[in-house]
């Protein structure tokens, strides 16, 4: 059987500067053998990349996260191609469209999304999207700018919504959003929706489970608890929800399992 994979959790954000080593070997000893760390911007792209570089199991994932692009700047799409060109990473992002905050500017958002999807198609990578409130767009660039598939994350988007990402090659995450009994639409979606086209995923140290309160500290040691109830939503055993997930962002994310058996390039 394949272990516990968590497909998108932020260990380098502060929430984690007191206990990092703690949280990282908690995760470990609950099953979780992999963890992905995306990058939100340019200022922790060098983090992300050394905090993985020290970890056995964590593996990075640059972008340029669209609640972000504000502070960015044009050069900061040249230093992105630059690291992806020399550092061994399994995806472009955390990358995408957020149209739910106040104030937000949608075109230079969609600019740096088009032009990291761009650097996703010239590297031959999978992208990690971020789509609040924006799937549809999202979607419209993605069947204009096609790369090799990659993860919807934190999905919250319709049937039909969530088939358009399956069909583009895309797998969906649903993270602690899934164990909340009021979240049917997720919950529907995560029972019905081929389980082939599932992963799993935290978002740690933000979108905590139903069990953590609306305030807690999310942590990826909690992925199994959120495995077991993705498995009972759907009737299934546990050992097969981990093994399929697994096989699922293998499939999705194949530098994965190699990065995690080769040495990394040191800053």
């Amino acid at each position: 059987m394949h272990g516990l994979v968590d497909t998108h959790c932020h260990l380098d954000a502060a929430e984690f500067d007191p206990d990092r080593e703690q949280v990282i070997a908690a995760a470990a000893a609950s099953g979780v053998t992999h963890i992905v760390v995306p990058a939100v911007a340019r200022a922790n792209f060098d983090t992300v990349l050394e905090l993985c570089r020290l970890h056995a199991g964590c593996v990075p994932a640059l972008g340029i996260h669209p609640l972000y692009v504000d502070r960015a700047e044009p050069d900061d799409l040249a230093i992105l191609e630059q690291r992806l060109a020399v550092h061994p990473v399994v995806a472009v992002g955390e990358i995408g469209l957020d149209f739910f905050v106040d104030g937000y500017d949608a075109a230079r958002q969609e600019y740096f999304f088009i032009e990291q999807l761009k650097l996703a198609r010239q590297f031959d990578l999978p992208v990690l999207l971020h789509i609040r409130r924006a799937a549809d767009i999202v979607l419209k660039h993605l069947r204009r700018i096609r790369v090799r598939g990659g993860i919807a994350h934190a999905f919250n988007g319709s049937r039909q919504q969530a088939e358009a990402f399956i069909d583009l090659g895309f797998k969906l995450g649903f993270g602690g959003a899934m164990t909340w009994p009021g979240a049917l639409r997720i919950r529907e979606l995560a029972a019905t929706l081929p389980l082939e086209s599932i992963v799993l995923e935290t978002d740690a140290p933000d979108i905590p489970p139903e069990w953590l309160g609306r305030m807690g500290r999310n942590s990826p040691d909690q992925l199994p608890r959120m495995a077991q109830v993705l498995a009972d939503l759907r009737t299934k055993k546990i050992e097969e929800i981990v093994d399929t997930s697994a096989q699922n962002v293998f499939s999705v994310l194949p530098k994965l399992h190699h990065l995690c058996t080769s040495p990394q390039v040191s800053l």
